[in-house]
C-alpha cells in the first residue's frame, strides 16, 4: 500500500470500465483501474474511497502473462472480487498485454477471452461471507431498498427460470461501503458453488452475469465489458 494520507487532488489517472454489460454494451458495474506505478505515493484505500466505485483495482504490469492485482471497495481491501477480476482481465487485453493469470490475494485467477466474453476461474470460498436470501418473486426483490440494510453483506435472489438456471438478484453491503452493488461477481461465484450449477444472472438495473460450475470446486465467471471513461483524482 502507498504512503498514508489523502490522494493527490489532481494527477492520479483512473481508467473506468463497465463490467457485466448487456449485449449492446449498456449498463454494467463501473470499475476503476489505476496502474501501480502511477499511485506508488498514494494511499490506495483513500484513492478507492475518493473514486467512489464499488471496487477500484491497482494493477502491476504483467510479467510472463501474470499480473498482480489489489482490489479495494471504498472502505476495505478484498482478497478476491469477481467484477474487478473480469474487468481487469478485459482491460489488459485491450491494452495489448493480455494475461493468462491475475494474481490476487486469494490465489491465482485464470483468465480466458472467448466470443466477446471475458471469463475467470475462482473458488466459492474466496468470496466474502455473503448472507444469501432467496425471495419469493421478482416484485418482492424490486421493492427492496438499500436503507433496509444497515449492516452486513446481503445477496437476495429469485428464480426467473429455474430449469434454465436463470435468476434475478440484488446485493446490499453496507459493511463494505456499498449501499447497493450493480453486479457482484464474487456472490455469483459463491451462489454457483452453493447450488452446484451454472447460472444466468440478471442483477441490479440489468447487468448480465454468467457462471459455470465444475465438480472440482472451481467456478467460471464470465461477462461482457465495455470501456467507459478516464478520470483524474
Amino acid at each position: 500500500m502507498g504512503t498514508q494520507g489523502e490522494p493527490e487532488a489532481t494527477g492520479t489517472r483512473v481508467e473506468v470500465v463497465r463490467v457485466f454489460t448487456d449485449p449492446a454494451g449498456l449498463g454494467g458495474n463501473e470499475l476503476g483501474i489505476a496502474r501501480a506505478g502511477d499511485v506508488a505515493d498514494v494511499d490506495h484505500q483513500a484513492l478507492a474511497a475518493k473514486a467512489g466505485f464499488s471496487e477500484t483495482v491497482v494493477v502491476e504490469d504483467p510479467v510472463d502473462e501474470i499480473a498482480k492485482v489489489r482490489i479495494y471497495t471504498p472502505v476495505v481491501e478484498l482478497p478476491f472480487a469477481g467484477h474487478p477480476s473480469v474487468g481487469t482481465a478485459w482491460w489488459f487485453a485491450e491494452q495489448g498485454t493480455p494475461v493468462k493469470v491475475l494474481q490476487v490475494a486469494a490465489g491465482p485467477v485464470a483468465v480466458e477471452l472467448n466470443d466477446g466474453l471475458t471469463w475467470i476461474k475462482a473458488r466459492g470460498e474466496w468470496a466474502p461471507e455473503f448472507t444469501f436470501h432467496q425471495v419469493g418473486d421478482v416484485n418482492t426483490l424490486a421493492n427492496l431498498r438499500p436503507d433496509d440494510f444497515d449492516e452486513g453483506k446481503h445477496y437476495l435472489w429469485t428464480w426467473t427460470d429455474e430449469h434454465r438456471g436463470a435468476l434475478r438478484s440484488r446485493m446490499f453491503a453496507p459493511s463494505m461501503g456499498i449501499a447497493e452493488d450493480e453486479a457482484t461477481g464474487a456472490a455469483a461465484v459463491a451462489l454457483t458453488a452453493l447450488l452446484r450449477r451454472g447460472l444466468v444472472i440478471t442483477q441490479g438495473k440489468g447487468s448480465q452475469i454468467f457462471t459455470e460450475w465444475d465438480s472440482d470446486g472451481w467456478v467460471r465467471l464470465g461477462g461482457r465489458v465495455a470501456a467507459d471513461s478516464v478520470i483524474e483524482l
